[in-house]
């Protein structure tokens, strides 16, 4: 793991504030981005409900379907729009908070959310959304221990 991801984080995070800004400011956080955040989780419950066969539950602001096969989503999970599509696991609140995130950024992007995720690239570590999402809660690296006094 590289030390100073958090150095290489905050980078990446400054780049995708600049480009924001040359976003039409009516493409961002607008009624067009909350019908692409609809239209997001439409297709997430569409999806989760021909595939689910574990619990559907309404957790952190999210609709989470559990016991999708694991082809149907990537690693761990997705959120699409206000939805967590994942497998069997449980998710744990750390995890719930990263996806509330993705939701977030969902409501701010819209129909931009897929087109601006799949530009970020799949490394989580140098993926804009996934670094503001927290990559300690999204289980990407180690969670920083304290320091210890003494």
């Amino acid at each position: 793991m590289n030390a100073g991801w958090r150095a290489d984080a905050d980078r990446i995070l400054e780049r995708g504030r600049r480009f924001d800004r040359r976003i039409p400011r009516i493409l961002l956080r607008s009624p067009i981005s909350r019908l692409g955040y609809w239209w997001g989780t439409t297709v997430g419950w569409v999806w989760g409900s021909l595939w689910s066969t574990g619990a559907v539950e309404r957790r952190n602001g999210l609709w989470v379907f559990r016991g999708l096969p694991n082809w149907t989503f990537a690693r761990g999970g997705v959120c699409v729009g206000g939805c967590y599509l994942t497998g069997d696991v449980e998710p744990s609140e750390a995890v719930l908070r990263h996806e509330s995130v993705h939701q977030q950024q969902w409501l701010r992007y819209g129909f931009l959310m897929p087109v601006l995720y799949l530009f970020a690239g799949r490394d989580p570590l140098r993926n804009r959304f996934e670094i503001e999402a927290g990559l300690e809660d999204g289980g990407y690296v180690r969670r920083s221990r304290p320091a210890s006094h003494g």
